[in-house]
């Protein structure tokens, strides 16, 4: 594996992403820097003795809201014979508090000169990613005398970083110093804290009573033991797999995020550190992953995306009535129209998901209450695919980008430029039409007929559903099946040609349930053929294709999630041995990653690699990624509901041991799996 090159740690919208030392100097190319909701509030945060920079002996990102540095001045050449070192201790809870200690090892008292040089460019995330730094506003220093006030104004938006020192300070513009002596074998102490200010009109604080405010260390552990302790537990005979779920859950608690203006509510946010905000498809994606395990995000994400559900058309957000918003922002770029985040829709899946969702936490919760409060934007989002999305009349959802500047051109979940070609590695023209959106699309309206027949008193209505869903499985299965390869094209052209590639798409079309069972078979053994397969997981786009590339971010690396949900289809249709085979992989390639599966690594062969080689800009942790585990473990253990019971159908490998899940929550209260391996997965392949 590459060597880690910095410390990450965060709290929900707030992160800090630091040198291994602890200091922070902004780059153009990298997130590096304080942020929070999409505005890096420390660029700079660089700490001396006696003028030396410091050297890091090791460091501890002890929680996913802390980190420890221990450090001695001057470079590595000095460590021997140091007679300082200095321990900082970080927590990050909205706003971040850093402790530090200086220790004097000598035999003779020393006076030092500490300083902490601090500035904040209040980059834009979206500034940051493009490396486009042209702020149009006005940047202010105050120099108070117990305090530095480092501000940005533009028009009504103004974000300010207050720096206050426990120890008194003498602040100037460029940071803040102590003079301190210290005897032998004596320590100094100090506590500084860094706030951070979100101002709108009229000086008013945005964020007011949420979760971006400072919490206090025991604040933060005992929200973790609390969200610890209501998951299920998850006891193996191989320790990797509880340290790999505990890892996750650890991770989901840190990527929850509350939206402004929606009452504190959590959801998960995307991933560390580009997309820690909602995104609809992330987080419903991450929300079905996790649903045995961690129910109340679910519904908190559902109630959110039906608060901000479309209600017009706007081409420069590309909302449409009814559409599930894309993604959500809170920068600089944003409030100007810079960029359309306010929200973004401009995604074809997140809509259909958003009834998948809503049925599948029915099935686990038996909430029946929320799936009648969201009635009406169910039927919105369903008139939405039948209404809006169909661009081409073709009875299939289409996309082409309305804002031809900052909008999306692929809407799908493989959303980068060229995730999208025919077999030649020709890219197709707009409008397009991916195959797994079509999946989605079937599985909602099957879902939608469900509850329209159970919950909403709408026989009717559950007919017409389940007529027009028959018709678009028999419609699709005969548009895009690639008869002489033997699965389902990636994406189609508007004149309906077919974007003819073996890509990992077909996984979540089993999974949607909008496959002809006598072609599932064919389906499955290409996902865990050779050319789909790495040994690790499913690679996004098959070897042997034109565009594929080992390291290619939708066309040939492994992503963790996208192999999770290839997993859970081959359940669906009985393929549980070659869902376990995947499983078994992603899980093992966790090993490698400490237990914290990055958003993507390498699509290498595993014979040839002999570990999993890390994608060079991955987000970690991310939210579809940190689900992974848990719907791996759902789906070896067979774990569904049941007639308001939980069924357990576990099918194992061998090398697993006994796996135990206590305490699985549902309408049938808390209920326990146990499960021990069985299937020898060399004789499988």
């Amino acid at each position: 594996m590459a060597p880690r090159h910095n410390v990450r740690i965060l709290d929900g919208s707030t992160f800090v992403v630091s040198e291994t030392t602890g200091d922070i100097e902004a780059t153009p190319s990298e997130p590096t820097g304080f942020f929070s909701l999409d505005t890096r509030f420390l660029s700079k945060w660089v700490l001396t003795v006696n003028g030396e920079r410091l050297t890091e002996l090791s460091y501890d990102d002890l929680q996913y809201y802390e980190a420890r540095f221990f450090l001695v001045p001057g470079p590595a050449t000095h460590y021997i014979d140091a007679k300082l070192s200095i321990i900082r201790e970080r927590v990050i809870g909205g706003s971040f508090r850093e402790c530090l200690t200086i220790l004097n090892h000598d035999e003779k008292a020393v006076d030092l000169e500490i300083r902490m040089d601090a500035a904040a460019d209040f980059a834009d995330l979206f500034e940051v990613k493009d490396e486009i730094l042209n702020k149009k506003g006005e940047f202010y220093t105050e120099v108070e005398p117990d305090r530095l006030r480092l501000g940005y104004r533009r028009g009504n938006f103004r974000r300010e970083t207050i720096i206050s020192s426990l120890e008194p300070a003498r602040y100037d513009r460029n940071g803040f110093a102590h003079t301190i002596h210290l005897e032998p074998n004596e320590q100094w102490q100090n506590a500084i804290d860094v706030r951070t200010a979100a101002l709108g009109p009229g000086g008013r604080e945005l964020r007011m009573g949420l979760r971006v405010q400072r919490r206090e260390r025991p604040a933060l552990q005992a929200d973790l033991a609390e969200w610890l302790a209501n998951a299920p537990t998850v006891n193996s005979e191989h320790d990797h797999i509880s340290a790999t779920y505990r890892r996750s859950l650890i991770d989901l608690a840190a990527l929850r995020f509350s939206p402004l203006s929606l009452g504190g509510q959590t959801l998960p946010a995307a991933g560390l550190p580009w997309f820690m905000t909602m995104f609809g498809r992330d987080s419903i994606l991450t929300c079905l992953q996790t649903l045995p395990f961690t129910p109340d995000l679910s519904m908190t994400t559902l109630r959110i995306l039906a608060a901000l559900q479309g209600t017009r058309f706007d081409d420069f957000r590309e909302e449409d009535p009814g559409r599930i918003l894309h993604e959500m922002r809170y920068g600089e770029t944003v409030a100007f129209e810079e960029q359309p985040h306010s929200p973004y829709y401009g995604s074809v899946d997140a809509t259909p998901l958003f009834v998948v969702l809503l049925d599948e936490y029915q099935r686990w919760s038996g909430d029946v209450a929320l799936v009648k409060e969201l009635e009406q934007e169910c039927r919105r989002a369903l008139r939405w695919i039948d209404e809006y999305a169909d661009l081409v009349g073709t009875g299939y959802i289409w996309y082409q980008r309305r804002n031809t500047e900052t909008g999306l051109d692929n809407q799908c979940w493989k959303d980068s430029w060229d995730s999208i070609s025919y077999a030649d590695g020709t890219l197709p023209p707009f409008p397009r039409a991916t195959c797994e959106v079509q999946g989605y699309a079937y599985d909602a309206k099957v879902r939608a007929a469900r509850m329209a027949r159970e919950f909403w008193d709408d026989p009717a209505y559950a007919d017409e559903l389940e007529r027009e869903a028959a018709a678009l499985k028999e419609r699709f299965n005969r548009d895009w099946w690639v008869a002489d390869g033997g699965y389902y094209a990636l994406a189609l052209d508007p004149d309906g040609r077919q974007c003819d590639i073996l890509s990992s798409n077909i996984g979540h079309l089993l999974w949607s349930g909008i496959v002809d069972s006598d072609r599932a078979e064919q389906v499955a053994q290409h996902l865990v053929g050779e050319r789909l397969f790495s040994g690790w997981g499913v690679r996004t786009l098959a070897e042997g294709e034109v565009r594929y590339n080992p390291i290619g971010y939708h066309n040939g690396a492994v992503w963790p999630f996208d192999t999770s949900f290839c997993a859970w289809g081959l359940r669906r249709y009985g393929f549980a041995e070659e869902a376990a085979i995947i499983a078994n992989g992603i899980l093992d390639a966790a090993r490698y990653f400490d237990g914290r599966l990055p958003e993507a690594f390498g699509g290498y062969p595993r014979e040839l690699t002999k570990f999993p080689v890390e994608y060079p800009t991955a987000c970690s942790p991310q939210a579809w990624s940190t689900g992974a585990p848990l719907l791996l473990l759902r789906t070896m253990l067979g774990l569904e509901p049941h007639e308001g019971h939980l069924a357990v159908e576990p099918r194992l490998p061998v090398g697993m041991g006994r796996i135990e899940v206590l305490d699985i929550p549902g309408h049938w209260g808390r209920m326990d799996a146990f499960a021990r391996g069985r299937l020898d997965l060399h004789k499988l392949a």
